[in-house]
């Protein structure tokens, strides 16, 4: 038996800088109907770049939504169509300063697959080089240079919340750990 639900209706609620709102009709596999709110998302990218000693770039940065000041891997918003690649790359470059001869795809994230559209793909960035650094005008972050197996230390001890920064780092060392990267 296939599950699948059917959109039966579709209502928009809000429609923002970075999200919609819509409440969606739809029929269930036992023929009932009931409501789906989902927030569309256009996606992001985040960036385990690390630097020929073996650390990790990471960037500590406020966060409204937590009221927090959180450590993260470098991250940013997928443009609507935009290749997550390009994203990934410009990002390490506006956040970070750098640039990366390799860049290869670790993981492909659904992180609230209940009511939100948002995928992140988590990218490996490798053989670095310095530029400047150009931040968005509204963002604000201090960069911070982690031996790798600190910030593993970090993720283990629940030291860094961040989902997208603990997935990163963790598929990362599995990858590593078992020589495919």
């Amino acid at each position: 038996m296939e599950h699948r639900e059917t959109k039966l209706e579709s209502q928009m609620i809000y429609e923002g800088k970075i999200l919609r709102l819509r409440k969606d009709t739809v029929r269930l596999e036992n023929g009932h109907t009931t409501i789906r709110e989902v927030i569309d998302h256009s996606g992001g990218v985040s960036i385990v770049a690390l630097d020929e000693n073996d650390c990790l770039y990471m960037v500590r940065q406020y966060r409204y939504p937590s009221d927090s000041v959180l450590l993260e891997l470098p991250a940013g918003k997928l443009e609507p169509g935009e290749d997550p690649e390009t994203c990934g790359r410009r990002e390490l470059e506006e956040e970070c300063g750098c640039i990366a001869d390799q860049f290869h795809l670790l993981a492909r994230l659904i992180p609230t697959c209940a009511y939100d559209t948002e995928v992140i793909y988590v990218f490996h960035a490798a053989g670095l080089s310095k530029v400047s650094q150009h931040l968005d005008p509204d963002e604000f972050l201090t960069v911070e240079k982690i031996p790798f197996s600190q910030a593993v230390e970090m993720v283990l001890n629940n030291e860094i919340p961040d989902a997208k920064t603990q997935i990163g780092i963790l598929k990362y060392k599995i990858l590593r750990d078992m020589g495919r990267i």
